[in-house]
């Protein structure tokens, strides 16, 4: 069983706005957690283990250094949450090896579901250790990468071929201001136009670069790079407004942390 008077965790993200709200939020769902360290690498995240030994890690999958992946490898008495902006239908193994993750921008039921396990398994036998449940979450999740361009080293999406009326363009991706959902297909707006193309903005998500291309709504991703400015209507809700487009777009409150400090 956990023997310390009060549960610890770590945090590792490379995102120090994302730390920030994920602590606060950690705070609210369960005020008695201790949060030990912060760590903004792999590496840091690694020392930071072992110099505190938390009963807890909440390890971004992609940072600097070190992925989360290969950071939870040698994990044998921590309970690992990964944390990740890939999309929940790619991380069913999580499920199925009962390793929790969080899916960027953390929604609170989703943290307090999270907090529940997390007390069950801290108050379970420490034979029931999470060691061989990290190893294969690890296994699984490696089966997947290959799908979702995770890895650390993994190549992104630089181009785009897109269907502009009876002809098909080639877009560089640097060059798209924000995507669309549209029914089966996803919406692609440039400076200059709009385009259509055959993939669903759920698995095109997979191989953006998550640093450059952000979800600000269930059907909106928006290119970082291509906004101008960030306001509040009279609700309260954010909005963006693109150097190159005319449009106006809205953020849900569920993404709406990752432009406080814009």
């Amino acid at each position: 069983m956990n023997t310390k008077a009060v549960p610890t965790a770590i945090i590792a993200d490379d995102e120090p706005n994302l730390v920030r709200y994920l602590r606060e939020r950690l705070a609210v769902a369960w005020p008695e957690l201790v949060i030990a360290g912060i760590a903004g690498s792999g590496p840091e995240a690694k020392a930071l283990i072992a110099a505190e030994a938390p009963d807890i890690a909440f390890l971004d999958i992609r940072m600097p250094g070190l992925s989360g992946l290969d950071v939870a490898r040698d994990l044998a008495h921590v309970h690992v949450v990964f944390v990740t902006a890939y999309d929940q239908y790619a991380l069913e193994a999580f499920d199925r090896a009962a390793v929790d993750y969080l899916l960027k921008p953390v929604a609170d039921d989703r943290l307090a579901a999270t907090v529940a396990r997390l007390k069950e398994r801290l108050a379970a036998p420490a034979s029931t250790g999470a060691a061989p449940e990290i190893a294969q979450a690890l296994a699984l999740l490696r089966e997947h990468l290959p799908k979702l361009g995770g890895s650390a080293g993994g190549e992104r999406l630089a181009w785009i071929r897109a269907a502009v009326g009876a002809q098909v363009r080639l877009i560089a991706v640097e060059d798209v201001c924000y995507f669309e959902a549209n029914d089966k297909y996803t919406s692609v707006f440039t400076a200059d136009g709009e385009a259509l193309i055959r993939t669903s903005l759920r698995e095109l998500l997979q191989q953006l670069d998550g640093d450059r291309f952000w979800q600000v709504h269930r059907g909106t991703v928006v290119n970082v790079a291509h906004v101008a400015t960030t306001m509040r209507d009279l609700t309260g809700r954010v909005r963006l407004k693109l150097k190159d487009r005319p449009e106006v777009l809205a953020v849900s409150r569920a993404y709406a942390h990752r432009f406080r400090q814009m």
